[in-house]
């Protein structure tokens, strides 16, 4: 039986009982309910009826007494109407009775009154008439003891039917009270045998639920909750709720079994993972300030093995492309000097040559027993697992890793293998591009060392647009009066309106007399730059060619010559960019760029840059870096590096002995904001450039930061330089946000204090001033004034020059229309081997590629006469024959965008003059051998 049929059964037997018992109690009420209803309504009133009529009966007695016995008339009268009205009364009980009455005594009794009082009744009447008449109390005797007698007998016949009533009355309230005895009784009985049906019902209940839940509770409790892969189920014994339980309790265990195994799993896939993602985060930490792929490939290798447990590893990277494509190893774990494999392989051979060509992994289990041998302090094993697998990159093998092992290789290590594999293909790409950013770079640094031609002139005409700007802003405070005074005086508003118009066309026609200025400046220093840079292209090339002691056929004074010639052309093109710079500076045209550098590589630099200066020139170079100077500093660098340059080498100059010394360190703002304003930087850093050479006077402390001014300034001069180093370095500091001072003794030594900014979101005014106008941004694309450090960067080292030789048998074609210039370049080119043709212009240039010479690269000169080289070049590119053909743009004319404007019109690649012959060559290098 179900549990709900068993608490419906239950509570069912308990309801019946209770119903049962409920209504005899109701039935017994109800009886005892009529009993005490009959006594009080029915037998009290025929009691208290007759004994109104006997009182009535009684009265209507003693009246006719008084009448009869001596009553006067009135009273008699008085009396006869009482008389009337109580039989009036008594006859309306009678006829009450009569119909209350439901026993046949009581019935006969009542009969009997009636006859008897209706005999009474006409004795009485005949009685009430004789009195009426006005008979005396004698004459009424006879009639008074018949009244009497039937009186008598009606009072008898009434007490009669009373005394019955009252004994009915008796019989019902002895009837009702053994009634209630009976219904206590009954009631007692019924509540003992209602508790023990109950009681029997609900323990037949509760035994047996409770022993089915306790064999639910049995079985949780034997539950062992920390190890849920095993639940004890429920045995289903019935079909009830309770049933249903225990087949929901089994279904739930079921479920949690499953659940807890599929948690296990996925903590053991999560854990693995984390196996993974630790030791692929830990091998990419080591990734980084990693710039060869050497060193990539030994970190990696010797970090890759003990992570995968591998015994043994080695790395190769591939190498050539074609079919000089090969796989050279870098690096190896473990091995056993030059037997630890193969050296190289190329793709297919072998079975690491085969994963190549593949590009997939292999797992090799079954190792032969004459296989490379794992080498350990006490002998040599064999492995049992090796793992063979490509870097992919773009859908190409970039490098090979094999490793092997003593022990099986597991999923959970070829995962972790396909993932590092994954990314590795990138770094080794990212490596290699820093190594030819580097290169490049190196190359670039090369290029930007060129001439700029300028003359003593461009300083006149600085000044003059100088002027002129102070009287465009003296014209612009007249216009401002001009304002207010408009303002204050409304009714001449239309006459000053007029004025103002005036004004303002004489400021438009001076701003245009000042743009055309500008033009004329422009146009002037390109001329002039092309006109300086022509001859001394050639003295450069040609006296560099000439102080080689390898090449030269000059003997040592005669190399010596030449070596001062290169010199002093080299001092003349330090003079051209400083006057060029200062010029930029005063204009306020110089573009500044701020960006991010590293302070930490400050001291290395210097070190790397002037401690030869300081070795040759005998005396200490020191440099000390405060442990709170910030890593990461905002600030164009250039400038910064170029600020340091001309301090230290300042220092070393006049320093003939003793120490020069730098101090980095961070800057106090309060100390800072006494020289210049500091708001809108996030720090300051101070550097002190400190020297114990010979001093600067006080009164000269001022004029050294002045343009072309010395401390040394006497007509004949110790110290060389063309004094504006120190006026650079002010400027730049301007530009920068900073500010140098000067403290020294004559004698005494100096110390050049730099108080530089950071400023991570540069100049809010700062957009103005990188506008820079063509006159004087021409070397920006150069960067003629570059920082100091690896200057010689992009010069290939001579042994790998003698190994090259890529200019041997290749013919070049010189476009040029000063014969210096072709007379430099031919000598020095066919030096190298070359084949030298020549053109005065762009028709003659044209010419010789029609006649089907066998050309590899040109040089071509822009301005020339007749055909200049930008149509030269167009008509060469519109030939599909020359489509590839390299040619390289030389100009002295280094306008803003003639670098744009060659490659546009069809040059694979400019250099500006004065031409470096190192770098010439490295560009020629660079198109010859693509």
């Amino acid at each position: 039986m179900g549990f709900k049929k068993k608490q419906m059964l239950g509570f069912g037997l308990i309801l019946l009982f209770l119903a049962i018992l409920l209504s005899f109690m109701m039935f017994t009420l109800n009886n005892l309910k009529s009993s005490m209803t009959e006594i009080v309504e029915n037998r009290y009133d025929k009691v208290q009826a007759s004994m109104e009529i006997r009182q009535l009966f009684s009265r209507s007695d003693r009246e006719i007494l008084f009448a009869a016995n001596g009553a006067n008339k009135e009273e008699r009268a008085e009396s006869l109407e009482i008389i009337n009205e109580n039989h009036s009364l008594i006859e309306s009980k009678i006829a009450g009775l009569s119909g209350s009455l439901n026993k046949a005594k009581a019935k006969q009794l009542l009969k009997e009154f009636e006859t008897q009082y209706a005999s009474y009744s006409i004795t009485e009447a005949e009685l009430i008439q004789k009195i009426k008449s006005g008979n005396s109390s004698d004459n009424l005797s006879s009639l008074m003891d018949d009244q009497r007698e039937k009186r008598t007998k009606v009072i008898s016949t009434m007490d009669e039917f009373k005394d019955y009533q009252e004994g009915v009355m008796k019989d019902t309230l002895s009837n009702s009270k053994q009634t209630y005895e009976d219904m206590i009784g009954f009631v007692i009985f019924a509540v003992i045998l209602s508790i023990l049906v109950i009681s029997v019902t609900v323990v037949w209940m509760i035994r047996s639920t409770s022993k089915d839940l306790q064999s639910i509770t049995k079985v949780i409790e034997n539950i062992d909750f920390k190890n849920l892969s095993v639940i004890p189920r429920i045995p289903v014994r019935t079909t009830d709720e309770i049933g249903d339980i225990a087949k929901s309790f089994n279904d739930m265990a079921e479920s949690l079994e499953v659940y807890n195994q599929k948690e296990k799993d996925f903590t053991e896939k999560i854990s693995e993972q984390n196996w993974i993602q630790t030791r692929v985060a830990d091998i990419a930490t080591m990734y980084q300030r990693i710039v060869d792929v050497e060193v990539l490939a030994d970190r990696f290798i010797t970090r890759l093995a003990p992570m995968m447990g591998a015994s043994i590893g080695a790395f190769y990277v591939k190498r050539g492309e074609g079919v000089d494509m090969r796989f050279v190893k870098l690096a190896s774990f473990a091995g056993d000097g030059e037997d630890s494999g193969r050296r190289e392989f190329r793709l297919g051979e072998g079975l690491i040559g085969q994963c190549a060509l593949e590009k997939k992994s292999k797992v090799i289990e079954d190792i032969p027993e004459d296989y490379q041998l794992v080498t350990t302090g006490l002998g040599e094993v064999n492995p049992k697992s090796i793992v063979i697998a490509p870097v992919v990159f773009e859908d190409e093998v970039v490098a090979m890793v094999e490793l092997a092992s003593l022990e099986a290789f597991t999923k959970l290590q070829k995962t972790f293998l396909n993932q590092v594999l994954d990314t590795l293909g990138i770094t080794i790409n990212n490596v290699e591009g820093r190594m030819e950013i580097e290169r490049l770079l190196k190359e670039s640094q090369a290029q930007t060392e060129e001439l700029q031609a300028q003359s003593e002139e461009l300083q006149s005409q600085s000044e003059e647009m100088q002027a002129q700007s102070e009287e465009l802003q003296t014209q612009a405070e007249e216009l401002r009066m001009i304002n207010e005074q408009l303002e204050e005086r409304n009714r001449e508003t239309e006459e000053k309106s007029k004025e103002l118009q005036v004004a303002k066309l004489n400021l438009e026609k001076q701003a245009e007399e000042l743009k055309l200025s500008s033009k004329y400046k422009s146009e002037f220093m390109a001329n002039m730059s092309h006109e300086l840079r022509t001859p001394l292209n050639s003295i450069l090339i040609l006296s560099e060619m000439l102080s080689d002691p390898n090449d030269s056929k000059l003997n040592e004074e005669q190399q010596e010559f030449a070596r001062v010639i290169n010199s002093s052309g080299q001092d003349l093109l330090t003079l051209i960019n400083d006057i060029l710079d200062l010029s930029k500076v005063e204009v306020g045209k110089l573009e500044v760029v701020f960006d991010e550098m590293n302070l930490s590589e400050l001291p290395e630099l210097l070190h790397r840059n002037f401690d030869h200066v300081a070795k040759k020139k005998n005396i200490d170079f020191i440099i000390e870096k405060s442990k709170n100077v910030p890593d990461i500093f905002f600030t164009d660098e250039q400038r910064f590096q170029q600020i340091l340059k001309n301090l230290l080498s300042n220092a070393f100059k006049f320093t003939e002995k003793g120490s020069v010394s730098v101090q980095i360190k961070k800057a106090d703002e309060e100390n800072v904001a006494q020289w210049i304003q500091t708001k809108g930087a996030s720090n300051w850093v101070e550097i002190k450039v400190t020297d114990t050479g010979i001093g600067i006077s006080k009164e000269k402390q001022k004029l050294i930061f002045e343009a072309f001014q010395q401390g040394d300034g006497a007509t004949m001069r110790k110290y060389g330089g063309t004094g504006l180093g120190l006026s650079i370095c002010r400027e730049f500091a301007k530009l920068l946000g900073g500010w140098v001072i000067v403290d020294s003794e004559e004698g005494q030594g100096s110390t050049f204090t730099f108080f530089i900014p950071s400023m991570p979101e540069g100049f809010k005014n700062v957009d103005e001033a990188i506008a820079a106008s063509p006159e004087v941004a021409a070397a920006n694309h150069d960067d003629s004034a570059a920082p100091f450090g690896d200057q010689d960067a992009g010069m290939m080292d001579e042994d790998d020059r003698d190994k090259a030789k890529p200019f041997c048998n290749k013919t070049v074609l010189v476009v040029d229309d000063d014969h210096r210039n072709i007379f430099a370049l031919k000598n020095a080119l066919k030096h190298e081997g070359m084949e030298i043709l020549t053109a005065e212009n762009g028709f003659e240039c044209l010419e010789l590629l029609e006649k089907g010479n066998n050309i590899d690269v040109i040089l071509m000169d822009i301005m020339m006469p007749g055909m200049d080289g930008y149509e030269t070049m167009t008509r060469i590119r519109e030939q599909n024959k020359f489509e590839d053909l390299p040619i390289i743009a030389l100009t002295a004319k280094a306008m803003k965008g003639d670098r744009e404007k060659c490659l546009k019109a069809g040059a694979s690649d400019y250099v500006s003059k004065p031409l470096k012959l190192d770098q010439l060559l490295s560009v020629l290098r660079v198109w010859l051998t693509n």
